[in-house]
């Protein structure tokens, strides 16, 4: 079963990395994560950064750099300690996740529409549980603020129309 799950993700994942590949090219997979984290956990500084990538606080200073002179990323110091500096989309990258997501979403839907509706509600169902169960088991591994960031959230809210649900 792993085996199969394993090739049939790979169409998935291909439809995600031709969002990301025609949406963000212009930042690395590390930088995209970065943006996410920092997306997720407005204000965040650099130490607290560098754990949730799993990278040592010299790399993650690094990739700051990079996003900030890309403009994707400004640093503002601490509110409660100036030495501290915290860490905030701008507008620029706020507008490239939109259009990741939006891209991606049509993508998925595109898929979805060719299925049938049992085989899409089977699939949300299958996913929502897959999901579960690997929360709970990263969940041995600590809290979610402190687990490394993959990909972003699945998108939260009830439709009723599984191939708008699915997108």
């Amino acid at each position: 079963m792993a085996a199969e799950l394993d090739a049939a993700a790979g169409a998935l994942l291909s439809v995600w990395e031709a969002a990301r590949e025609r949406t963000t090219s212009r930042l690395s997979g590390p930088q995209l994560r970065a943006v996410i984290v920092v997306e997720r956990h407005d204000g965040i500084n650099l130490r607290r950064l560098a754990t949730l990538l799993d990278m040592l606080l010299s790399s993650a200073s690094r990739l700051c750099d990079r996003l900030v002179a890309a403009g994707m990323l400004e640093r503002e110091p601490g509110r409660l300690d100036r030495r501290e500096i915290s860490l905030h989309l701008t507008p620029e990258a706020r507008r490239l996740l939109g259009e990741l997501r939006q891209d991606r979403r049509r993508r998925l839907a595109d898929v979805l529409a060719g299925m049938s509706g049992e085989g899409r509600d089977a699939l949300l169902r299958g996913i929502r549980e897959f999901d579960r169960v690997a929360r709970e088991q990263e969940g041995t591994a600590g809290t979610a603020a402190e687990r490394p960031v993959l990909a972003p959230p699945p998108p939260r809210g009830a439709v009723d129309d599984p191939v708008a649900r699915s997108a």
